[in-house]
């Protein structure tokens, strides 16, 4: 199983940013920064990440799936959510969900986000792990719309900990299966743990387009399946903001 290389440091300005860097110049697989603060944070659709200094994980971690196809890449982000969901159950006793594709969920609010990234690198392509979690934020701290652990009293070492070692071993299973989501047990795993499915959703596409219907199921290709309320064929979403409508 894949061991970390991983460095500390007190704040910086993404830490996606820097393990990328480190890529570029020959880090092997496995290299990872961990940050207390991070001043230049980003997420999905290139959306800031912030949080008073101290009071969050940012992490990230460098993975070279050679002889993965890229195709099954796109299941990278949905397998960290999958890990976040379990390390903080873990470290934490909180019962969290997903939003399709990856954002956590816990007690109604945001606790995670993440963003993984493609990079071209001397010795071939390699992918970028990013995840921001809230650990001790106050609720005056928090965006609208977020939540922390801190009333759960996890430890961040405890937090980052089960972090490391549930990515080191969901990603050893995926690599091994090839990348296969079916074959890894990562589709059913992130089925279950996913509160999208199921529901009634409005996706908003990055044209400006809007789906809107009951959310499936999740494709071999990571994509969300949605119904739409007028019965026609399943429409295949894969990248957008997804809102979890009430039933009708």
């Amino acid at each position: 199983m894949l061991a970390w290389d991983v460095h500390r440091v007190a704040t910086t300005g993404s830490t996606n940013a820097d393990v990328a860097v480190a890529a570029r110049e020959g880090a092997a697989e496995g290299y990872a920064v961990v940050a207390g603060h991070q001043s230049a944070g980003r997420g999905r659709l290139d959306r800031r990440w912030e949080a008073p200094p101290g009071t969050s994980l940012a992490m990230s971690f460098l993975l070279r799936p050679d002889g993965v196809p890229v195709t099954r890449w796109a299941w990278l982000p949905l397998l960290a959510g999958v890990v976040v969901v379990d390390a903080v159950a873990a470290a934490a006793g909180a019962s969290a969900v997903l939003k399709w594709p990856n954002d956590v969920l816990l007690d109604g609010g945001k606790l995670s986000g993440i963003l993984t990234e493609r990079i071209e690198t001397p010795s071939g392509p390699a992918a970028v792990v990013g995840i921001g979690l809230n650990v001790a934020q106050t609720p005056e701290q928090l965006p609208p719309g977020g939540v922390s652990l801190a009333s759960y009293g996890a430890a961040a070492d405890a937090v980052l900990d089960a972090v490391a070692e549930r990515l080191a071993a969901r990603y050893a299973d995926w690599r091994a299966a090839g990348g296969d989501p079916d074959a890894a047990g990562l589709a059913a795993d992130y089925a279950s743990r996913c509160d999208t499915i199921g529901r009634e959703v409005r996706a908003m596409l990055p044209g400006g387009d809007t789906v809107e219907g009951r959310a499936e199921a999740v494709d071999g290709s990571g994509r969300l399946l949605i119904a739409p309320a007028d019965g026609g064929k399943p429409i295949a979403v894969g990248a957008g903001d997804v809102v979890h409508l009430r039933p009708r």
